[in-house]
């Protein structure tokens, strides 16, 4: 179990690694806390953190790809904009980075919760999601250990990302199923080395989205992702509550980007499984 302990915590490392192959080379100022469009568009790099999986931002040879690498890359694109990416595996880590100003924008799916407006502003909505409980599939009709409904989360242990917002989406279920449902935060490993450490054995059961469970799904076959934790809802981009133009700029352009047959295609290719109907942007914001 440890060398497949040490074996998830590199592949989350290298992540964090290679991105600096695919870096702006232009020098970095000196972090002052979070800029708004202007700062940004005087540097003329824009640094973005998201997450290292198969749906978001990977690198296979020397290829970027994943659905929020190409949506900020074309926003950055059509701004005149360099992009510096930055793969971060935990959610706070990412909060906390969009706070002190080394990210002026999390490039990946948020979903909306009372805490987290009020600590930064969600663009409008980028993709529609869910939650999903992985776990491995019944050995047989009498598997104890397999999950085939909510109801029989009741006492189970559930790993998920330190610091997700689904955290409160699972005390909410505990209370709906009348039982306990344990929650173990992991700090050092994303949502995809979760999924491995169920496939393996290692733990018994994580939550993630069902973009990236469903991915992993073709390369791990003895994991089932059917039980969903949450319904399916909208999950955007985030920034500083110091950069409202920054968000404006960006809903903006989102408003006509996800019009296009590029945007459709992308999302067709990464959320196959949730096709998206994105409502017009709000003319104005609670």
């Amino acid at each position: 179990m440890k060398r497949r302990l040490l074996k998830y915590l590199l592949l989350a490392l290298a992540g964090s690694l290679v991105v600096y192959l695919f870096m702006p080379s232009s020098p970095r100022k000196e972090v002052q806390g979070p800029r708004d469009y202007e700062a940004i568009r005087e540097e003329g790099v824009l640094r973005a953190a998201t997450e290292y999986n198969a749906v978001s931002f990977y690198v296979d040879g020397d290829t970027v790809s994943g659905f929020h690498y190409h949506l900020i890359e074309a926003f950055a694109r059509d701004h005149g904009l360099q992009v510096a990416i930055t793969p971060v595996m935990s959610h706070e880590e990412r909060l906390q980075g969009l706070a002190d100003g080394r990210f002026d924008v999390i490039a990946y799916g948020i979903l909306s919760t009372s805490e987290l407006k009020d600590t930064l502003l969600l663009t409008r909505p980028i993709m529609l999601n869910r939650q999903v409980l992985v776990q491995r599939k019944a050995t047989s009709d009498d598997d104890s250990l397999f999950v085939k409904s909510q109801i029989d989360l009741a006492g189970k242990t559930l790993h998920v990302v330190k610091g997700s917002p689904i955290i409160s989406r699972i005390h909410n279920l505990a209370s709906e199923i009348g039982d306990t449902i344990y929650i173990k935060e992991v700090e050092k490993y994303g949502s995809e080395q979760l999924i491995a450490m169920v496939a393996h054995g290692d733990i018994d059961y994580a939550v993630c989205s069902e973009a990236i469970a469903h991915a992993a799904a073709d390369s791990l076959p003895q994991i089932d992702i059917h039980t969903a934790i949450s319904f399916t809802q909208f999950y955007s981009w985030g920034v500083s509550k110091q950069s409202p133009v920054l968000l404006d700029s960006l809903d903006t352009w989102l408003e006509q980007f996800i019009t296009t047959p590029t945007y459709k295609t992308l999302n067709k290719k990464y959320h196959a499984t949730i096709p998206l109907t994105v409502p017009p942007l709000p003319s104005a914001r609670p």
